[in-house]
C-alpha cells in the first residue's frame, strides 16, 4: 500500500469509531459552552458560523478520503469474492470426479455382487 492509502484507510478506521464520535461530541460542546459564557469576549457567537465552516471544511476532506478507503475496501472485496469463486469451481469439480469414481466403484460392486448371485447354486 502506498503512504495515501494506509493514510485513507486510518483516517477511515478512526472517523468511523465511537471515540472519534465521543471526542467530536466533547470539543463541540466546550466550543459551544465557552462561547455561551465567555467572559473576555465570543470569538464565535450564536449562530456559530465559525463552527459550521469548521465542520464543512472536516466533511469536505474527509469525504472524499473515506471514499478512497471504501473503494480499496470494495477492491479487496472483488478480489477475495474472485479467489472464492476459484476455490469453489475447484470443489465442485473434484465433487464431481469423486461421485464418478464412487458410482463406478458401486457399478463394480454390483456387477460382482450379480456375478456371484448367477453363479450360486440354486
Amino acid at each position: 500500500m502506498t503512504m495515501g492509502q494506509r493514510f485513507a484507510d486510518q483516517v477511515a478506521s478512526f472517523m468511523g469509531s465511537w471515540k472519534f464520535i465521543i471526542i467530536q461530541t466533547v470539543l463541540v460542546a466546550l466550543w459551544m459552552i465557552f462561547n455561551i459564557i465567555a467572559f473576555l469576549g465570543h470569538w464565535d457567537p450564536y449562530p456559530f458560523i465559525l463552527l459550521n465552516l469548521l465542520f464543512s471544511t472536516q466533511a469536505a476532506y474527509a469525504a472524499p478520503i473515506i471514499m478512497m478507503s471504501q473503494n480499496r475496501s470494495a477492491e479487496r472485496d472483488r478480489v477475495q469474492a474472485f479467489a472464492d469463486y476459484e476455490t469453489n469451481a475447484k470443489a465442485e469439480s473434484e465433487i464431481e470426479d469423486l461421485q464418478m469414481s464412487l458410482s463406478r466403484i458401486e457399478n463394480e460392486k454390483l456387477d460382482k455382487i450379480l456375478a456371484l448371485l448367477e453363479r450360486a447354486p440354486r
